[in-house]
């Protein structure tokens, strides 16, 4: 499918003057170093919850700053909103039916390189540091170096978020040790302790915070304190009322209070945990500039996916709305373009792996699904227009049984067009109502737009191979074992 659309973007990226092509990789001019890679992603931040985006109330100033002098995707999207589908496809640059993970808490088993791999292949050190959650052999195991993906450098747990009282394990000792006070704190400053031990040759550092995830309410005093939840702007597709919510699965101590009120109470916390994180994105930069590798440095901020946080009465991830679909994407490279500017071609979580491959002059390899979105850095317009999103199967909070759907979509610069397994469900006119409060689905005045994007959706889903059938066939075809609720249950 994609060799295609990888073949037409390469000929764009000659066209523009950039690096030439072989063996669908760009080739370094010689003699120069080969730029190292950090790769920061957070869990479960929304596209929206930064200063630069034009939220009125959360404080990032560094992410600000950030934003200035990188490439901003507008329109960032992540391909299946929940943890482990969204992190295999960054690791594979796959699509979740061809990687397998479109469910929390099973084992990633690419067919095919993961980026780790492609990269320890051209001479890189690989580093990982934080959370993984793509092991599937319980939640504080220790994964052993062959279920590493190709990792070297190793700091890991699966999956936690008790940010305050945090397990890892460091490399081969299998004995757990414990981060120190808030977790993504001290991730950092071992991260930064990686980039001024390896700058003598090329390296590729993935991050990875658990923040700011829920527990909403427990980042750092001091970040907390940054947020009076009565100040807050609650977006207006956040109901008034209590019978429009939705509630979690989980209810906290919290729960008596008036639904609104609540979501002021989360969202204070949900910010103080962003502020916290932006204050490492600080460190993380002022690091790189000390260590002299500003100029031979590809730096990206991104997540795994959005939250909810009430908008449309929903709470975390799952849906397509851009609150739980739509994510940041800062790409610095000054090797690229130096100064900030905004691209509006939609992004997928698939494209990660071969950009970064593109940019670093490493072959992607032909298991790779996604497209390298260099040419698009260097001016060239996107030969694509549509970033095909998904849920596969619904389980955990939003099950089947409490309302949870199987869903296919498509997000354009402008619109998002999403169908369910009853027919067409959702179109958004994402510019005119950025709120996506006014559904057009099925309306006589957007007949042809609707006709249009079903045949991109189409198109998408016969390149990924997808007969969207729901979801518990795809279960039985990977034979997850999963409960009543068709979630994957595992061990703490």
């Amino acid at each position: 499918m994609n060799g295609m659309r990888r073949r037409n973007f390469l000929t764009a990226a000659g066209a523009a003057g950039g690096a030439g092509v072989l063996g669908g990789c760009r080739m370094m001019t010689p003699g120069l170093k080969p730029p190292n890679v950090v790769f920061v992603f957070a869990d479960q931040w929304r596209a929206s919850a930064t200063g630069y985006a034009g939220n009125p109330d959360v404080k990032t100033p560094h992410l600000d700053r950030l934003a200035s002098e990188s490439f901003r995707f507008k329109n960032a999207v992540s391909v299946c909103p929940v943890c482990s589908p969204a992190r295999a496809s960054i690791m594979t640059g796959q699509y979740p039916l061809t990687h397998g993970v479109f469910v929390n808490d099973v084992h990633l088993q690419q067919d095919g390189p993961s980026i780790a791999e492609v990269f320890n292949e051209a001479g890189y050190a690989t580093g990982f540091i934080g959370k993984w959650h793509l092991d599937g052999h319980g939640r504080s195991s220790y994964i052993p170096p062959e279920r590493r993906q190709g990792f070297g450098f190793w700091q890991v747990l699966e999956c936690t978020h008790r940010y305050n009282d945090s397990l890892y394990y460091d490399n081969n000792n299998p004995e757990a040790k414990r981060w120190r006070g808030y977790d993504a704190i001290d991730q950092t400053r071992h991260a930064v302790d990686y980039i001024r031990s390896h700058g003598d040759a090329p390296f590729v550092l993935f991050l990875s915070w658990g923040p700011p995830h829920a527990p909403y309410l427990t980042a750092p005093e001091a970040y907390r304190a940054m947020y009076d939840p009565g100040k807050l702007t609650i977006p207006p597709n956040v109901p008034e009322h209590a019978e429009d919510f939705i509630p979690p699965a989980k209810w906290d101590e919290h729960a008596a209070m008036e639904p609104r009120d609540r979501v002021r109470r989360i969202m204070a916390g949900y910010y103080a945990h962003c502020s916290a994180l932006d204050a490492c994105i600080g460190r993380l930069q002022q690091a790189i500039r000390d260590a002299g590798l500003e100029e031979d440095t590809i730096f990206v901020f991104t997540a795994d996916h959005g939250d909810m946080l009430g908008s449309h009465g929903l709470w975390k991830k799952q849906w397509p709305y851009d609150e739980s679909v739509c994510v940041p994407f800062l790409l610095k490279y000054p090797g690229v373009g130096k100064g900030g500017r905004e691209l509006e071609a939609p992004f997928n979580t698939p494209d990660i792996m071969p950009t970064l491959c593109e940019l670093c002059g490493v072959p992607v390899p032909s298991s790779v699904e996604g497209d390298s979105f260099v040419p698009v850095l260097k001016g060239a317009p996107a030969s694509d227009d549509a970033a095909l999103i998904v849920n596969i199967h619904p389980f955990g909070q939003w099950s089947a049984r409490r309302g949870g759907r199987e869903w296919r979509g498509v997000r354009t610069a402008r619109h998002t067009y999403v169908k369910d397994l009853n027919g067409p469900w959702l179109l958004f006119d994402n510019e005119s109502d950025p709120y996506q409060r006014n559904n057009l689905v099925d309306r006589p005045e957007t007949a042809q737009l609707q006709r249009r994007l079903e045949r991109l959706l189409q198109r998408r889903l016969r390149e990924t191979a997808d007969d969207f059938a729901d979801g518990m066939t795809f279960v039985r075809r990977q034979g997850y074992p999963v409960d009543e609720t068709g979630t994957v249950q595992y061990e703490e």
